[in-house]
């Protein structure tokens, strides 16, 4: 829809068919029954003829604009349109004013909808927040960003936001049939035949994105095999025209963060095969498998860690494996790893005790190095006591010098790394139940002398 507030342009011939097919009413409108329900805010709302501003965060091709063209055509509002790929704030100065000019003149909300308004850099996002706040115009946002890393609090603050998921393929399954059958808009009158099994293999290939199922059925409607009058949409034709079309998968986006931890948290919850799907589920969508080499070996470190040391070398492995291979040959070394880290006992032992280190050496400042653990490679520094006292670990008994203190002097010993019972750590925990127990025994045994000489 234009900024003049028609909703649809007079030539429809030149339009393609997803834009021609944009739904009129909420009748017409397939899918996000979470927003449109009749118990749902939104649709009180609307029926209210309640306006308000708002920020639609979804997915491409789940109807967001179309839901924003709406709002406005049931609310009898203008509706006028900005791209934040575009727009600048001399163009929101001007649908401002416009819309200022409007309900002074004769009375008519304007709802202003922005596409992709997290491109909009904190300046232009700030510009609104004035025209929100008195009335001036209604504003209506559409991301498929997360709006709270994407836009300002104070953006937000004065904004409805709500989430449009993916389409069920139902609800794509619903628009094939009116774009097939409508003849005012659609191909009602173009003799296209398409198998109802035929249907469902398109929509299951729209991947829940309702433009892309209407691109695809337009393109495959021009490939069509004709016979006589008709013309056919067969298998062989959506194979072709879906060959080259990646699922949706967003690198950067949240859609991408999303699938990378479903695959770190299958893993680490030990479940192999929804560890392969989401695997391939990011391949298919075009995700760079060295991205995912890089994580697993990451898993390897976080999650596994000495449970079982042979993962983070099979995860190099596989990261190798594929810098000498490529797709799709090394596509199986980063699937055997990964098959590998699921099935592997999990530990987060290592990972826990560094972080608190790391803290507590932030909190407790710089301690100096205990004399006895100094280096002493010149005569000055063995004068001035530099290794003194140090106990040499191999000339005692089993290897261990039991009683010893490597900590600074000014601190107590801190004990940061616990051993789970799993895998190799089992053994691990055993050995140093045996050294601290040593410790102990030696720290009581000074203790008794002490006391003895007292």
């Amino acid at each position: 829809m234009s900024s003049s507030g028609q909703l649809f342009a007079a030539d429809d011939s030149v339009r393609p068919l997803a834009d021609r097919l944009r739904p009129k009413s909420l009748a017409e409108f397939s899918g996000q029954s979470h927003l449109l329900g009749a118990d749902s805010t939104l649709r009180q709302a609307l029926e209210r003829n309640r306006l308000h501003s708002m920020i639609f965060w979804g997915p491409p091709g789940t109807g967001k604009t179309t839901l924003a063209r709406m709002i406005a055509e049931q609310c009898d509002a203008h509706f006028m349109s900005l791209s934040a790929v575009l727009a600048g704030v001399k163009d929101i100065r001007e649908r401002v004013q416009e819309a200022r000019s409007r309900l002074d003149t004769t009375g008519q909300r304007s709802v202003l909808f922005v596409d992709e308004v997290h491109r909009f850099n904190k300046a232009q996002q700030d510009a609104f927040l004035p025209h929100i706040e008195d009335g001036t115009l209604y504003f209506v946002g559409a991301t498929t960003e997360n709006p709270s890393f994407e836009l300002n609090n104070a953006l937000l603050s004065r904004v409805r936001v709500y989430v449009l998921k993916h389409l069920e393929q139902q609800d794509i399954r619903v628009i094939i049939d009116r774009a097939l059958s409508d003849k005012e808009r659609g191909l009602g009158n173009h003799h296209v035949t398409m198998d109802p099994a035929h249907r469902d293999l398109l929509a299951a290939t729209a991947d829940g994105d309702a433009r892309h199922a209407l691109v695809l059925l337009e393109l495959a409607s021009d490939c069509a095999r004709v016979e006589g009058d008709t013309r056919v949409i067969d298998e062989a034709v959506i194979q072709e025209v879906t060959r080259d079309s990646f699922r949706q998968f967003d690198k950067g986006g949240d859609l991408f963060y999303d699938q990378i931890s479903a695959l770190h948290k299958s893993m680490r919850g030990s479940d192999p095969d929804a560890a392969l799907y989401w695997f391939c589920r990011m391949l298919d969508g075009g995700c760079d498998p060295l991205y995912i080499a890089r994580r697993v070996l990451r898993f390897a470190s976080e999650d596994i860690g000495n449970a079982d040391p042979r993962a983070a070398q099979y995860a190099l492995y596989a990261w190798d494996a594929y810098a000498r291979l490529g797709s799709p040959e090394g596509d199986l070394a980063i699937a055997h790893a990964i098959v590998f880290m699921s099935c592997a006992p999990k530990s987060n032992a290592v990972y826990t005790a560094f972080k608190a280190a790391m803290q507590f050496v932030r909190d407790g400042g710089n301690q100096p190095v205990p004399m006895s653990l100094r280096n002493a490679p010149t005569k000055l520094m063995n004068e001035l006591g530099h290794g003194e006292g140090y106990r040499y670990a191999h000339d005692e008994v089993d290897g261990f010098a039991a009683g010893a203190h490597y900590f600074p002097d000014t601190l107590q010993a801190v004990q940061f790394y616990e051993p789970v019972s799993r895998g190799l750590e089992i053994r691990i925990k055993e050995r140093l139940d045996e050294l601290r127990q040593k410790n102990k025994q030696a720290e009581q045994s000074i203790k008794d002398q002490q006391k003895n000489k007292s």
